[in-house]
């Protein structure tokens, strides 16, 4: 097979140099697959490039992959490339958007890749919010969806009901996850898609499809865009044919599915998702802390049971080591010393006793009910389950608001500054 053949002009720039901690530093690639569009690419790339050089934050080429066009296709597009800079122009021998998308992606250094429709059906605005959680690392792959609920669609019932069922069957035979697998409008950061491009094998209107599942089962992240979109009327694909090969790619899918050959190594830059360090610290503080806590309420529980009733003596050792607890993770789990503030941190803290104490009693209400007469051991295992969940109410109420650090710098700096007017 014959190397396609690529035009392009001076390499895309920024018509003024930009830093590059700026946003413009980074690049997108815009792939537009045409075949006999010679009718309506002029239009559509030069309202492609007015539109992202005017709204849009980043750098970005504009690629015309012409698949083996017979009329005067490749000639708009090379006029195109030689006259905007941004713009390039690839030609191939064969047809098939799959391949066109290969092609390109395979071989550009952008950091992000797309494509869309050449006749733009999907509603340009939404491409800066397809490209940004990739860019910001966030998502792996972004896709526009006509069957979400914030998106305006214009098109027949027929293609409706076509696009509909084949999501449907997407969903209920491979078990997707996306909501529109065949839409025109489609991102991925490139080092993700050079690393699943050797396993998809369609080269053409499938080739969506297998390269969102193959990401699926990969445990990439894929993030969707509601669009707006209007049908195009002159649109030439032959939908029988479409869904006879969909069809076909669903089954040789779901046979590399059953044989596990769909779970692809993950990208060395797809980073897991971690806990901040600072967190990490006080999850681990805090479970030691709620340890102790917990064998100090239990034997204090048991002695106090002994002279009292459950819900009394349940309120009691709550009461007393909730106190402490509060004190303990004050001090080494969220790093706040000395004395200001710390009756004010104790009755917001009391709110997670208040929880606690609601949980526990209403946990030796059901005991009660459910097993009248249980032994103090069988009140335990009860109240442990109870404090447990109260538990991880205690810290979320820390963490986020008692001893939340941007709260302590908002309280720190009003005192400093009432200081400084006394002092005037």
């Amino acid at each position: 097979m014959s190397q396609p053949t690529v035009l392009a002009a001076q390499p895309a720039a920024d018509p003024e140099p930009a830093p590059q901690s700026g946003g413009r530093a980074r690049l997108v690639e815009i792939v537009v697959p045409v075949y006999n569009e010679e009718h309506v690419l002029e239009h559509s790339v030069r309202r492609l490039y007015a539109y992202l050089a005017e709204n849009f934050p980043y750098r970005f080429t504009i690629t015309v992959a012409d698949n083996a066009s017979t009329d005067a296709t490749w000639q708009v597009a090379t006029r195109l490339a030689a006259e905007i800079p941004e713009v390039r122009a690839v030609h191939l021998d064969q047809k098939g958007r799959g391949r066109a998308l290969r092609q390109v992606w395979s071989s550009s250094d952008a950091d992000v890749v797309s494509y869309m429709d050449v006749d733009l059906s999907t509603g340009l605005d939404a491409f800066l919010p397809l490209v940004a959680p990739l860019l910001s690392g966030h998502s792996d792959l972004a896709i526009g969806s006509r069957l979400h609920r914030g998106s305006a669609v214009v098109r027949g019932p027929k293609r409706e009901f076509i696009s509909r069922t084949y999501n449907l069957m997407l969903r209920t035979t491979m078990a997707a996850k996306f909501s529109d697998a065949q839409c025109g409008f489609k991102a991925a950061r490139t080092d993700v898609v050079k690393a699943l491009l050797d396993s998809v094998e369609d080269q053409t209107w499938f080739f969506d499809t297998e390269l969102l599942l193959l990401a699926e089962r990969s445990g990439l992240r894929i993030h969707e865009v509601p669009v707006d979109w209007v049908d195009d009327p002159d649109s030439r694909v032959d939908i029988v044919r479409t869904v006879k090969d969909d069809l076909k790619g669903m089954w040789r899918v779901a046979r590399k599915t059953l044989s596990g050959a769909t779970r692809l190594p993950v990208p060395p830059r797809v980073q897991q998702a971690q806990l901040p360090p600072a967190m990490r610290w006080q999850l681990s503080s805090f479970a030691v802390i709620g340890v102790i806590s917990t064998v100090a309420y239990l034997a204090l529980y048991l002695i106090l049971r002994q002279l009292a009733p459950a819900v009394l003596a349940n309120a009691v050792a709550l009461f007393a080591t909730a106190i402490a607890n509060t004190a303990a993770n004050r001090r080494f789990t969220f790093g706040v010393t000395g004395t200001a503030d710390a009756l004010k941190h104790q009755v917001e803290g009391g709110i997670a006793f208040v929880i606690g104490l609601v949980l526990s009693t209403a946990t030796l209400a059901v005991v009660r009910v459910a097993a009248p007469g249980a032994s103090h051991v069988v009140e335990l295992a009860a109240l442990v389950g109870a404090n447990a969940l109260s538990t991880v109410v205690r810290f979320l109420l820390m963490r986020v608001w008692v001893f939340n650090p941007k709260r302590q710098a908002r309280r720190h700096a009003a005192s400093s500054s009432h200081n400084q007017e006394l002092n005037h």
